[in-house]
This record gives structure tokens, sequence and C-alpha cells, in this order.
């Protein structure tokens, strides 16, 4: 007997190549559905959310593992895949028990070019 075969729904990927802007613009089309307000939405959304979610992480260094896997899923979301990779190797250092100071100064960073490319996407 064969195993039935099941149509699997596509999910987009981050992109293989590097790409100079801290956002994978087309990523982010692909996420809204091409919706500029959508657009608009989540990228204001998660421009406060990285803002709360770093300061939380330097104040409750225990939770900062939970805080970076967070902020890795919403960084993959919309596209900040530098954001994303930073959060990963955080959340790996907690994990291993290694040197986190590093690793949250390298997320930091990323953050704060993802939402300066986010300010001025958003500028009217």
């Amino acid at each position: 007997m064969t195993p039935e075969l099941q149509r699997m729904d596509w999910m987009p990927s981050p992109p293989l190549a590097p790409i100079d802007s801290p956002l994978d613009l087309d990523h982010l089309f692909r996420m809204t559905l091409g919706d500029a307000e959508l657009e608009q939405e989540v990228l204001a959304m998660f421009a406060e959310q990285a803002v709360r979610l770093i300061a939380a992480m330097a104040a409750l260094p225990a939770e900062a593992g939970a805080l970076a896997h967070k902020l890795k899923g919403s960084a993959r979301g919309i596209g900040a895949f530098a954001v994303a990779n930073a959060a990963a190797s955080l959340e790996i250092a907690v994990q291993t028990g290694h040197d986190q100071r590093h690793a949250f100064a390298a997320l930091k960073e990323a953050v704060t070019e993802a939402r300066a490319a986010i300010e001025a996407m958003l500028k009217p």
C-alpha cells in the first residue's frame, strides 16, 4: 500500500543570500499579502515590541532566553532576519550557559538598525 500524499501549503522561508537592508521587504510584502496598511501596522508593532523586549532582557536576565525566543519569531515574521539571527544567538548563549553580553550587544545593535529602517519607512 502506498501512503496517501497530502498537499502542504507553501510557507515563505528566509533568503539564502544575505540582504543589505535590515528588513527583507519582499518577505514583508508576502507576509502582509501586499497590504500597505497592514505592513505599516505590523512594522510599528514590531518596533514597539522590540524596545520592550530589549528593556525586559536587560532588567530580567533570567528571562532573556524566553524573551529572545519571542523576539526571534516576531522578527522572522516581518523579515528582520538580522534581528532574528541575533536573538537566536542570545537564546543559544542562555541555553548553553555561555557569556550573554556579546550576544545581547549584537541583538541591541540589530534592533537599532531595524528600528531605524522601520522609522524611515513609516515617515509620512
